[in-house]
C-alpha cells in the first residue's frame, strides 16, 4: 500500500452514471473510495443514504472510507459497518460522547475517524486522539462540492501533526476540500497522510490519468 493515499470523493461523480464512474476509480491509482453522507441538518445539503451507498459497495474494489456529515451519527453505527464500510468517520460538532461513538465504531470492526470543520480547533481531539485512526481535516465548509480551499488548513495540519507526535498516536490526516494539484504537494509536506479529491478528478478530462498525476506529486 502507498504510504500517502488519494480517496477520490464520490460526491463529485457522474450521480447519472455511478458504476462508470467506480469502475474509474477501480482502475486508477487511487486508493480509498471516499463518499460523504449528508442529511441536510448537519450540512445544508442531502447527498445519498443507504441504497445507493449499498449499490456502490457492491461495485468497489478499494478501502470504503465513509465520512457521515449527520447529526446523531451513532444512530447509524451498525448500518454502515454491515453496508461495507472500512473506515467511518464522524463529525467532532455531530458527537456529544465522542469517545463512546469512536468505541462503538470500533466494536463493528471499522476503523474510527473523526472530521473537524474549519473553525474546530485541533485541540479538542487531545483526549481521545490515541483512539482515532483518521482525523478528516475539512478545508471547506462542508457540504458542497467544488469550494476552494481555506489556507488556514496548511497550520492546522502541522499543528495536528505534532499532537499525533507528542501523543505517540499512529493517527492518520486526510484532508477533504478544495484538494488539486496546486495544494496536494504542499499538503503532504506539512504532514498529511490522506488527499480526498472530488471535483478536480471527476471534472477533469481524465480522470484515471489525473489520478495518476496526482499520485506523482505526493509519492
Amino acid at each position: 500500500m502507498n504510504s500517502k493515499l488519494i480517496a477520490p470523493s464520490i460526491l463529485a461523480a457522474d450521480f447519472a452514471n455511478l458504476q462508470k464512474d467506480i469502475e474509474i476509480v477501480n482502475a486508477s491509482e487511487a486508493d480509498w473510495f471516499h463518499i460523504d453522507i449528508m442529511d441536510g441538518m448537519f450540512v445544508p445539503n442531502i447527498s445519498f443514504g443507504m441504497p445507493v451507498l449499498k449499490a456502490i459497495t457492491k461495485h468497489t474494489k478499494k478501502y470504503v472510507d465513509t465520512h457521515l456529515m449527520i447529526v446523531d451519527p451513532d444512530r447509524y453505527i451498525k448500518t454502515f459497518a454491515d453496508l461495507g464500510t472500512n473506515n467511518l468517520t464522524v463529525h467532532y460538532e455531530a458527537c456529544t460522547h465522542l469517545h463512546r461513538t469512536i468505541q462503538a465504531i470500533k466494536s463493528e470492526e471499522m476503523q474510527a475517524g473523526v472530521a473537524l470543520n474549519p473553525h474546530t480547533n485541533v485541540n479538542v481531539l487531545e483526549d481521545t486522539i490515541n483512539d482515532i485512526d483518521l482525523v478528516c481535516v475539512m478545508s471547506v465548509n462542508p457540504g458542497f462540492g467544488g469550494q476552494s480551499f481555506i489556507e488556514n488548513t496548511y497550520n492546522k495540519v502541522r499543528q495536528l501533526k505534532e499532537l499525533i507526535l507528542k501523543k505517540g498516536a499512529s493517527t492518520k490526516i486526510e484532508i477533504d476540500g478544495g484538494v488539486t494539484n496546486k495544494n496536494a504537494k504542499q499538503l503532504i509536506t506539512q504532514g498529511a497522510d490522506v488527499l480526498v479529491a472530488g471535483s478536480f478528478v471527476f471534472q477533469s478530462e481524465n480522470p484515471i490519468k489525473t489520478i495518476s498525476e496526482l499520485r506523482k506529486l505526493i509519492n
